[in-house]
């Protein structure tokens, strides 16, 4: 009897972006690169998507709402899915923006001047998790 071949699980991918426009661009480029993507462009809907599904990957924009509260959105990923790829979006790279980086388990810092193609690259082409943020 022939074997069938091991299909790789999907991942699934949760970005948190107020911007429609870069939501759907970065949903566009995970996609071709097989990873299903979450939206939210809020904070609650963010919170819903973290009770309702199970995360590999996560995108979280520093600033959703209100500067800053892409941070609490990145500590409860961290404690709900501990083994989390997540990157952040953040406005500029500073020592207060990578000190709240690590402090929330941040693997990657990336300005939002960032392609969405430059960002699913980062997530796509991963690397073992490590303990402190990487700048790029």
């Amino acid at each position: 009897m022939p074997t069938r071949p091991k299909i790789a699980p999907q991942k699934n991918a949760l970005i948190v972006h107020p911007d429609v426009g870069v939501l759907s661009q970065l949903q566009g480029e995970l996609t071709k690169n097989g990873v299903t993507a979450i939206l939210a462009r809020d904070l609650p809907s963010a919170l819903l998507a973290i009770n309702q599904h199970y995360f590999e990957l996560a995108v979280v924009n520093t600033k959703i709402s209100e500067e800053g509260d892409g941070w609490s959105v990145a500590g409860i990923l961290r404690l709900v899915f501990p083994k989390i790829f997540m990157t952040m979006i953040v406005a500029k790279t500073d020592v207060l923006t990578l000190r709240s980086a690590i402090n929330s388990g941040v693997d990657e810092v990336l300005e939002s001047a960032a392609t969405p193609e430059d960002i699913a690259k980062a997530l796509i082409h991963l690397e073992p998790r490590t303990p402190a943020a990487r700048v790029q």
